[in-house]
């Protein structure tokens, strides 16, 4: 077990604008304003992060990995194990075995998409094969100076896209992270390893930090600063985000109305109406403090 690597996920809390304390001991200085837990599997990563949904505390989630580096993607022996489960069986029940196994890591990566809370990848050293299905899951991507990336499925004999539906995977959000058809093929076609500064040319990642801890601990600065903010404003903008690759300018807009207008209903407030989050940053502004605002 002290081998085995996992990702850590940093789960930021806001409670009058404070940091709850880290649940767990013995850990990094890096980890004192947030806290975290281990995720030693595709499985429990989609749970994990199924939890993060529900939970109205939570404002903003770091992911990193805790090993050599930040993931080897899929691991082989798993898909290998699935595969002689089915032996004996006829092609059409084992590919429905088949198919149920990868529908599991699907929704491992959609989940973080899915998730309502702002998700930032803290990315060191390897992020190979699914690692990059996972990352561009997330909404925002640091990576330190040793970080590579890889879409390494095509050295592997099959396509890189475990994720599900039109765009939940390397092949389907890669290009439209990147935005340059032509690369995208070429890494793809090619499963060569391309370095963090090409990550950033490219738009995969948005800073290269020199190393792991300074990459982690830029990444849980910008999630505090997200964790201050509205929970309604923040679900919101990465809800129309999302919303907005999908569709047209004119759908965008159209459902962002539908959105707003909802989301800027009066609600009753002691003896007062209030449009709750917009009145209280209104008012924080107006008298110089920190706004709070309330969970979820």
């Amino acid at each position: 077990m002290a081998n085995q690597q996992y990702f850590e996920i940093a789960i930021l809390l806001a409670e009058n604008n404070r940091f709850l304390p880290p649940v767990t001991k013995e850990k990094e200085t890096f980890f004192e304003s947030a806290t975290y837990t281990r995720i030693l599997s595709w499985r429990e990563l989609h749970d994990c992060f199924k939890q993060i949904a529900i939970d109205s505390e939570v404002r903003a989630v770091v992911i990193s990995g805790n090993g050599k580096v930040f993931t080897a993607g899929i691991d082989l022996n798993q898909l290998f194990s699935t595969s002689n489960d089915n032996e004996g069986k006829d092609s059409p029940r084992s590919s429905f075995y088949i198919r149920k196994s990868m529908i599991v890591l699907q929704e491992s990566i959609s989940s973080l998409e899915l998730c309502d809370k702002p998700v930032i990848a803290a990315i060191h050293n390897g992020c190979i094969g699914a690692g990059v299905d996972l990352i561009t899951a997330c909404d925002i991507r640091y990576c330190s100076q040793d970080a590579f990336f890889s879409v390494k499925e095509i050295d592997l004999g099959l396509a890189a896209d475990i994720g599900k539906k039109d765009n939940s995977g390397t092949l389907q959000r890669f290009p439209k992270v990147v935005g340059n058809n032509s690369l995208v093929r070429e890494l793809c076609l090619t499963g060569r390893n391309f370095s963090s500064t090409e990550a950033l040319d490219i738009g995969l990642v948005n800073k290269i930090f020199q190393t792991k801890e300074e990459t982690l601990t830029e990444a849980l600065k910008t999630a505090r600063i997200i964790a201050s903010k509205s929970p309604i404003a923040s679900l919101s903008t990465k809800h129309l985000l999302n919303f907005s690759r999908d569709h047209s300018i004119t759908e965008g807009l159209t459902y962002t109305a539908a959105w707003n207008g909802a989301m800027l209903t009066k609600s009753e407030v002691g003896k007062r109406n209030k449009y709750i989050d917009l009145m209280e940053a209104f008012n924080a502004t107006m008298e110089k403090r920190k706004p709070k605002f309330s969970k979820l």
